[in-house]
C-alpha cells in the first residue's frame, strides 16, 4: 500500500508517468452440448435424430454422435464401446428478442439401427461431449407389436406438474415415445429465449432417452414460430409443423392447428397442410396400408370440441379447425377425419382433461348403448392439456354437454397402449392424486375405414 501511494505521489508531481493498460476482454465459449433430445427419423423403425444446442460453435464446426450397442441389461453404460459414429450439421439460431440471443442447434441422424436393441450414445465434438444417454429401437419394423406412449400438452418451465413422474417412468422404460401436443415452456421466446433454454434442459431427462414428438401451439407463435421450428427435428421436412410416422399398428399424424388462427403469416401454410393431410390420409387408407396399420391417430393443439367455461374457439359450434374458414367453410378438418376414418383425435390447449363420446357434427355416434367405444361410427376426441403451466387450470361449464363422457381439472397426462390391430387402451394419470388412474377406456374396432361407408 505504501509503495502504491509513493508511485501515485510521483505521478502527481510529474516524476513518473503511469499508463493504464487495458485488459483484453475475456471471451466466454460454450461448446458443451445441452438440451439433448431425440425424435424419430424418416423411418421410425431404424432412424433416430439426435438434436442438441451449444451457445458457441466449436472451431471445427463438428456435430458428432458416437454410439454403440448395449449388450446386456444392467451393463454399465461407461463400459459400452462407442464404436459407431455419425456426423451432422449445426444451424445458427438467432432469437427475435431484443438481445438477439444466439445459439447453435446441432442435428445428427442415426441410420440403419438394429431392431429391438438398446444403444448408448453421447453427442458433441472434440471440444465437449454430453454425458452418456441410452435409447431403445422398436422391436420390429412391422406392426405386430404394442407401443406405449405418454401424451400431453401445455407443459411449461414453471409449474410443470407432470414432469417428475414422466422422468421416473421414462427411466423405468415405460414408454416408446412421447407426444407433446403444443405449448412449451410459456414461452420458449420469453426473456430472450432463456425460458426456452431452461425448458429444454428440464425435459432432457425424458427427451434424451426416447423420441419426443411435438406439434406447435399458440404459445409458440412469437417471431413466426421461430423457436419451435429451430429447436425440434420432426420428420417430413416441413419445419416440424406437420408430419406423420408409423409405430406398431398405428399411423400417427401431427398437425398445426395454428395455421387457422395466425393468418398474419399468410394462408399458404394452411392450404399446404390441408392438401398434405388429405394426401397422407389417402395413402394411409390404401388397402395394403390400412391392413398393416389399421389405426389412425391425429393430434394437434386446439380442440374441435370442449366443454370448458371460457371463450376459446372450441366452445363455439363453428370451431375453425372443425368447419374451416367462417362463412366459406373451406379447409375444415372434421369432414376429412370422418371421410378417411380417423380413429382418434387428440388435442390440448384447454388446461384440463376431457374424453368425448364418438362424435361427428355434434351428433354422438356410439357403437352401441352398452359398448359405446366398440365399432363407433365417428372419431373419438380426447383433450389432454393439463401437464402443468403457470396459467393454471381451466374450469368447466355448470351443465356439461351430452357429448362429453368424462372431464377433470386434475393436473396429469394420458397414456396410450396400442395392443393390436383391434384394441387401443387409454388411461388418464392424475398428478393431483399421486399417479392414480382417474379415467380409462378401450377403443375396439373390428373394421376400419371411412365412417360414411359403415
Amino acid at each position: 500500500m505504501q509503495l502504491l501511494l509513493f508511485l501515485l505521489t510521483l505521478s502527481s508531481i510529474g516524476g513518473l508517468h503511469v499508463q493504464a493498460v487495458e485488459e483484453e476482454p475475456t471471451q466466454i465459449v460454450h461448446y458443451q452440448p445441452e438440451q439433448v433430445h431425440l425424435s424419430f427419423g424418416e423411418i421410425s423403425a431404424s432412424e433416430i435424430v439426435v438434436t442438441w444446442s451449444t451457445l458457441s460453435l466449436p472451431p471445427n464446426a463438428s456435430s458428432i454422435v458416437e454410439y454403440g450397442l448395449l449388450q446386456e441389461t444392467g451393463q454399465d453404460l461407461a463400459s459400452v464401446p462407442l464404436s459407431q459414429r455419425a456426423e451432422g450439421q449445426a444451424i445458427k439460431f438467432v432469437d427475435g428478442g431484443h438481445k438477439q440471443a444466439t445459439q447453435y442447434i446441432h442435428r445428427v441422424t442415426l441410420r440403419e439401427l438394429k431392431l429391438n436393441s438398446s444403444y448408448v450414445y453421447h453427442c458433441g465434438s472434440s471440444f465437449g461431449w454430453s454425458v452418456l444417454f441410452q435409447f431403445r429401437t422398436t422391436p420390429t419394423a412391422g406392426s405386430d407389436w404394442s407401443p406405449t406412449l405418454a401424451i400431453y400438452g401445455d407443459m411449461g418451465n414453471e409449474n410443470a406438474q407432470s414432469l417428475a413422474r414422466l422422468q421416473q417412468e421414462t427411466q423405468l422404460g415405460m414408454y416408446d415415445a412421447i407426444l407433446h401436443v403444443g405449448d412449451f415452456a410459456y414461452d420458449m421466446s420469453s426473456k430472450d429465449a432463456r425460458v426456452g433454454d431452461e425448458f429444454m434442459r428440464q425435459i432432457e431427462s425424458v427427451a434424451a432417452y426416447l423420441p419426443y414428438m411435438v406439434v406447435p401451439g399458440n404459445h409458440e407463435e412469437k417471431y413466426n414460430f421461430s423457436n419451435y421450428r429451430a429447436r425440434f427435428s420432426m420428420p417430413g421436412g416441413t419445419e416440424n409443423m406437420f408430419y406423420s410416422f408409423d409405430l406398431g399398428p398405428v399411423h400417427f399424424i401431427g398437425i398445426s392447428t395454428e395455421v387457422y388462427y395466425f393468418l398474419n403469416y399468410g394462408v399458404k401454410s394452411l392450404v399446404f397442410q390441408y392438401e398434405w393431410l388429405k394426401d397422407d390420409l389417402a395413402r394411409a387408407n390404401l388397402k395394403e396400408n390400412r391392413l398393416q396399420r389399421p389405426w389412425i391417430v391425429i393430434y394437434g393443439h386446439r380442440p374441435m370440441y370442449c366443454s370448458n367455461e371460457n371463450d376459446n374457439d372450441c366452445t363455439h359450434s363453428e370451431t375453425l379447425t372443425r368447419v374451416g374458414w367462417p362463412f366459406l367453410h373451406m379447409f375444415g378438418l372434421e369432414d376429412l377425419l370422418y371421410e378417411y376414418g380417423v380413429d382418434v383425435a387428440i388435442w390440448a390447449h384447454e388446461h384440463s382433461y376431457e374424453r368425448l363420446w364418438p362424435i361427428y357434427d355434434y351428433v354422438v355416434r356410439n357403437g352401441s348403448l352398452g359398448s359405446p367405444y366398440e365399432n363407433p361410427r365417428a372419431p373419438v376426441h380426447i383433450v389432454t392439456g393439463s401437464a402443468g403451466c403457470k396459467e393454471g387450470r381451466e374450469p368447466f361449464k355448470g351443465k356439461i354437454p351430452e357429448w362429453s363422457a368424462f372431464h377433470s381439472q386434475d393436473y396429469g397426462y394420458t397414456r396410450l397402449k396400442a395392443h393390436n390391430r383391434t384394441h387401443l387402451y387409454f388411461e388418464q394419470v392424475s398428478d393431483d392424486q399421486q399417479g392414480a388412474i382417474i379415467d380409462q377406456f378401450w377403443l375396439i374396432k373390428s373394421q376400419h375405414g371411412s365412417y360414411a361407408k359403415l
